[in-house]
C-alpha cells in the first residue's frame, strides 16, 4: 500500500525505485514554486555597458608571483600563466554585515550601512563610507566615514574625502595622502597633502608634506629619513634655516601648523 501522493517508492523485493502510479484526478499537491530568473537589462545603457566590458582590458598583477597579465573587462576571474594561481576580478558592494576576507583585483565599495569586519582585504580600489575593522590594503582608497578605523590602511593613493573624520589606532602607510577632511593617527608616506578646511593630527613621517591656506596639521614632522637630523635635512642651501638645528625637532613640529 503506497501512499496516494507519492512519486516514486521502492520495491520491497529487488530494492529499485519505481513509480507507483499517477495522482488521482483532484488529488491537491503541495508543490513549491521556484524563483524566476533574473531578467537580463533589455535597456541600451545595459547593452552598451556589457558591450564596453567585452571591449575593454586590463592588466592584473598575480597576488603570488606579482606577475602581470593582460584580462578582458568582462571577466570575472583567471588564472596566473606563470603559477596557476586563481585571480579574482570581481567587485564587490557591502551593504551589511561581512566578515569573509576579501582578495580581489577589482573594486570594493563598503556601503554607509555595511559593516567589514573582515582580517584582511586586498583589492584594486577600495570606498569606504561604513565602518572598516579589519586591515585594508589597496592601490587607491577613498575614505568617506566618520568614526574609529583599527585596522591598519596601506595604498599608494589615499583620499580622506571632506565629509569624513577619522582616527586610525594602526600606522597608515601610503605613497600619497590627501586630506580633505579631518584625520588623526600615525602617517608614514612619501608626500602628504592638507587641503582647505582639512584637518590632520599625529605624528607625520614624509619626504614632503604641503598645507594649504584655511588647513591644518598639529603633530611631530620628520621629513626625509628617519635616521637624519634636521640640519642634514636642510642642507647648505638654506643658511636661514641654521638657527632651528640647535632646537629640538620634537619641540618645534609638537606646535600647530596653520597653513600660510
Amino acid at each position: 500500500m503506497e501512499y496516494a501522493a507519492a512519486k516514486s517508492s521502492i520495491c520491497r523485493q529487488c530494492g529499485r525505485s519505481f513509480t507507483p502510479f499517477a495522482p488521482k484526478p483532484g488529488l491537491k499537491l503541495r508543490t513549491t514554486e521556484e524563483a524566476p530568473a533574473p531578467e537580463t537589462s533589455s535597456s541600451i545603457f545595459g547593452r552598451l555597458e556589457e558591450f564596453w566590458k567585452r571591449q575593454t582590458s586590463s592588466v592584473v598583477e598575480c597576488f603570488e608571483c606579482k606577475r602581470k597579465q593582460q584580462v578582458s573587462g568582462a571577466a570575472s576571474s583567471t588564472i596566473c600563466p606563470s603559477c596557476s594561481a586563481h585571480i579574482d576580478l570581481r567587485d564587490y558592494k557591502i551593504t551589511s554585515g561581512f566578515s569573509r576576507s576579501i582578495r580581489t583585483r577589482g573594486n570594493v565599495h563598503l556601503s554607509g550601512k555595511g559593516d567589514l569586519a573582515s582580517s584582511s582585504v586586498e583589492c584594486q580600489s577600495a570606498l569606504i563610507e561604513g565602518r572598516l575593522r579589519g586591515n585594508l590594503h589597496c592601490d587607491t582608497a577613498t575614505i568617506n566615514y566618520s568614526g574609529k578605523i583599527p585596522g591598519r590602511i596601506s595604498a599608494r593613493h589615499l583620499v580622506v574625502d571632506r565629509k569624513a573624520d577619522i582616527h586610525c589606532f594602526r600606522t597608515v602607510r601610503a605613497e600619497q595622502i590627501e586630506i580633505k577632511g579631518r584625520m588623526s593617527g600615525e602617517i608614514i608616506a612619501q608626500t602628504v597633502t592638507v587641503y582647505r578646511k582639512g584637518s590632520l593630527e599625529g605624528d607625520v613621517t614624509a619626504r614632503a608634506i604641503s598645507v594649504e591656506k584655511g588647513g591644518m596639521f598639529s603633530g611631530q614632522l620628520a621629513i626625509g629619513q628617519l635616521g637624519l637630523t634636521q640640519g642634514e635635512l636642510l642642507g647648505e642651501e638654506e643658511p636661514t634655516a641654521s638657527h632651528t638645528t640647535n632646537s629640538s625637532f620634537s619641540d618645534t613640529a609638537a606646535r600647530p601648523l596653520p597653513a600660510t
